[in-house]
């Protein structure tokens, strides 16, 4: 049959056989990360964009998501930002009700939802990293269906369930995501994070990872350095402004302990937080050559999400620039300023966002 990609649509879901095959053992190493080349539209599938892809197709198949998804209409707004809008009804009609969210510090709660709950057959893989001379402290990430998928390939990535860790975003499982990036050849394949108070549904560590077949302007902007040797830079002329931070690939793990101390020094201040991590260009701009991990800082929001909104929910993909809609009335008449207005509305302004990084970054220059 036909290789299952980003864009292949699927076929309706059915009911399935009883043998749900067991999630595959994904080990790999460094050796299969993906560095150069990645580019639009995307070269051949890698082996983890296979193996991911395929079980996702056939948990698809198999009836295991909450609706079918088929091609969802998209169109990118008129403007100089590029964001891509999308409609999925289905997922707004059709998901679990959030979970109620109170504080940022809110522990883990076995009696909530939680992913020690998931049917053994939405396991799609395990990954493990060979071991190495750098071998990470987590020995294996779930990677599992989001049975309410924006798009194609919607994946949770999981730290052991039964470790019941709360969503606060740890150095370990960023890395993993990172690594996950550079082993798909894929440039629409991001992974990000939402922090409790940020739109997170579930009180449970977790990563989300999915495929969008349109480049985002997070990914070319340039951004303003803020330290002389490196470190954060401020991504300005984007959907919502940003801390970028950058790799050409090869310090995972110095990069995840940035991003995660940064986000911890934001929760301790009362700030929420969402993570995007995608192929990108350096800060300077251009061409993608590397890792871009953006970090935004926000005022928590514990109230359930406004559907009279125009732009429903405010989370990690809406934040990069790409806003699925749950109606065809906003998906056809929102514009790019009303979009931004509400992206940018829980957005510290940037005065206060550079106060906040002169006491977090203690090297951060003073303002002119």
């Amino acid at each position: 049959g036909a290789v299952p990609s980003a864009s292949n649509p699927a076929p309706s879901p059915r009911p399935g056989p009883p043998d749900i095959p067991e999630p595959e053992d994904f080990v790999y190493g460094a050796d299969e990360f993906v560095l150069q080349g990645v580019s639009w539209p995307g070269a051949a599938l890698s082996r983890f964009d296979r193996a991911l892809l395929g079980a996702w197709q056939d948990r698809m198949v198999r009836g295991l998501f909450r609706y079918r998804l088929g091609e969802l209409p998209t169109r990118v707004l008129p403007g100089a930002m590029g964001l891509v809008v999308q409609l999925n009804p289905q997922r707004a009609t059709q998901r679990r009700p959030p979970q109620a969210i109170r504080s940022l510090t809110q522990p883990f709660d076995p009696q909530q939802f939680n992913f020690t709950r998931i049917r053994p057959g939405e396991v799609l893989l395990r990954l493990r990293h060979r071991s190495g001379g750098d071998p990470p402290p987590l020995d294996r990430v779930l990677v599992a269906i989001n049975v309410s998928p924006l798009e194609r390939g919607h994946v949770l990535l999981l730290p052991e369930p039964a470790l019941g860790l709360p969503q606060a975003l740890t150095p370990q499982l960023l890395r993993f995501g990172l690594e996950a990036v550079l082993l798909s050849t894929q440039p629409g394949f991001r992974v990000g994070f939402n922090s409790l108070g940020a739109s997170a549904s579930v009180n449970h560590l977790h990563l989300h990872a999915f495929y969008l077949a349109h480049p985002l302007r997070v990914e070319s902007a340039p951004a303003e350095p803020l330290l002389p040797e490196g470190g954060p830079a401020l991504l300005r002329d984007v959907p919502a402004p940003a801390l970028l931070f950058y790799t050409a690939g090869t310090e995972l793990r110095a990069v995840a302990e940035a991003v995660c101390g940064l986000a911890a020094g934001l929760a301790a201040r009362g700030l929420a937080y969402n993570v995007f991590a995608t192929r990108g260009a350096p800060p300077a701009g251009g061409a993608a050559a590397g890792l871009r991990v953006l970090l935004w800082a926000r005022r928590p929001s514990f109230e359930p999400e406004g559907p009279d909104e125009a732009v429903p929910a405010v989370a990690l993909c809406e934040l990069a620039g790409y806003l699925p809609l749950p109606a065809a009335a906003p998906f056809a008449a929102l514009s790019e300023a009303e979009a931004l207005r509400a992206l940018r509305r829980p957005l510290p302004p940037e005065p206060e966002l550079r106060r906040l990084l002169r006491e977090l970054l203690p090297r951060t220059p003073r303002d002119t």
